[in-house]
């Protein structure tokens, strides 16, 4: 029987229409526009300025906080200038506008092929070139890698799981990244272990990507310590804790972190960024993004550099359909709709979903009918309901002792309500009120 979390989830329908498509690198514009905030923590500090000229792989924002990663130059040309331009959040940040000329690249940069085994370095050299190369979460949630590859005084990590579930709808990067980048990702799997010094290491695939579960599953046999695990498809079980769960059947305290229980969890796409910069010196600068929908000419797994923006990708996909409602960066249980395809690919960009009118519009809200879905849904134990009612009337002591901040936001009781309540809606403003309350009472 295949392994899943204990508590709660949700099959919405894969429709993963770019599954099986080979990943395509995209051609570089003439301007790219690169953020220096795509990361959870401390926004960096630019270290270029106008009218430098810069390489792929040039430093251009330097962290300013143990909670920050690096932002180097996807491309080769001129810095054009330091100014504002709009994130897919729809704020306006900080970022480097780059006038690309030609494709140079950093001299410390293996560009070859050659498939790189052996590593012979210490634990420490280890997170400190990833740390250097700005390596991030690379399933949407961008925490800085080598923070987490550093584990709290009186902790200590037992298992690494690499976490290649993919388990959003539509999304497809990671599964392609899988059959294309096997090897690699395996090594990457092995400078993990060694980096936070544990002999065991799981990599969770869900079972509608058996060709994958098969690759990997040969593959590692030539990599001492990494087993493949099948997992049930079953939705959101690419949450950390809802992996943990299911893989070694341990639950992560509410409020606690998985170190806790002696796990670390990264995302298979780390694992392949982590390969190429300890064993390629290559920091990240570019990464795979699905371009997909329902109605979209050419659903397509894409190489896309940092800072170019979605409009190109989404032309590459055979531009904008006509039926075209609503864009959501990343996929549709977890994204977020973005105001403009101006804005640029992040290290976090995992997927650009084109949702068609009649599928984008909400359906009338109707007073809820305590029939428990929601509730039976949750993967967190929660009770979505009433969190939005507590949210609702300002409730914030309630909503702390109810466990508000333990939501995962992963939106399964707005997907099964039959009343149309925007129950997650609700609940991550509640959340974001009652975290900034914790900590103005810890300050």
């Amino acid at each position: 029987m295949l392994k899943t979390f204990r508590i709660g989830g949700i099959h919405p329908k894969e429709n993963k229409f770019s599954a099986g498509k080979a990943i395509q690198p995209i051609a570089i514009p003439a301007q790219v526009v690169i953020p220096l905030a795509q990361h959870i923590g401390a926004p960096c500090q630019p270290v270029v300025k106008k009218g430098d000229k810069v390489k792929v792989g040039t430093l251009i924002g330097k962290t300013v906080g143990f909670v920050s990663a690096n932002i180097h130059s996807s491309v080769s040309g001129t810095v054009l200038k330091i100014d504002k331009a709009f994130d897919s959040s729809g704020y306006k940040r900080d970022a480097v506008f780059v006038n690309v000329d030609g494709d140079e690249w950093e001299e410390t940069i293996d560009r070859s092929e050659a498939l790189v085994k052996e590593c012979t370095l210490t634990s420490k050299e280890i997170i400190d070139k990833i740390s250097a190369a700005g390596i991030v979460g690379m399933g949407g949630a961008t925490f800085p890698a080598h923070v987490k590859l550093i584990p709290p005084p009186g902790t200590k990590a037992e298992t690494l799981i690499i976490n290649a579930v993919e388990c959003e709808p539509y999304l497809t990067s990671d599964h392609q990244l899988m059959m294309e980048k096997t090897e690699e990702i395996l090594i990457g799997t092995t400078i993990l272990m060694k980096a936070i010094n544990v002999n065991k290491a799981v990599i969770g695939i869900e079972n509608n990507k058996k060709d994958a579960i098969n690759k990997f599953t040969v593959a590692a046999k030539s990599y001492p310590g990494i087993t493949v695990q099948p997992l049930k498809v079953q939705y959101p079980q690419g949450g950390e804790k809802q992996l943990i769960d299911a893989i070694i059947q341990r639950q992560v305290p509410s409020g606690t972190l998985p170190i806790s229980v002696g796990v670390i969890v990264q995302n298979v796409g780390t694992a392949f960024a982590v390969y190429e910069a300890v064993q390629k010196n290559k920091p990240l600068v570019e990464r795979v993004v699905t371009v997909t929908g329902k109605d979209v000419k050419n659903p397509c797994n894409v190489l896309s550099r940092v800072g170019i923006p979605l409009s190109n990708l989404i032309d590459f996909a055979g531009g904008l359909p006509e039926t075209t409602g609503k864009i959501i960066s990343g996929g549709p249980m977890m994204g977020k709709a973005i105001a403009s395809v101006d804005i640029p690919v992040t290290k976090g960009t995992s997927g650009i979903l084109i949702i068609p009118t009649l599928e984008s519009k909400r359906e009338r809200m109707n007073d809820c009918i305590r029939c428990t879905k929601c509730i039976n849904v949750c993967p967190m134990g929660l009770n979505p309901t009433l969190l939005m009612n507590l949210t609702e009337y300002s409730e914030w002591d309630r909503a702390e002792k109810d466990r508000i901040t333990d939501c995962i936001e992963c939106g399964s009781c707005s997907y099964t309500c039959p009343s149309n309540r925007p129950l997650l809606d609700y609940i991550r403003l509640g959340k974001g009120k009652v975290m900034g309350i914790i900590r103005a009472r810890k300050a």
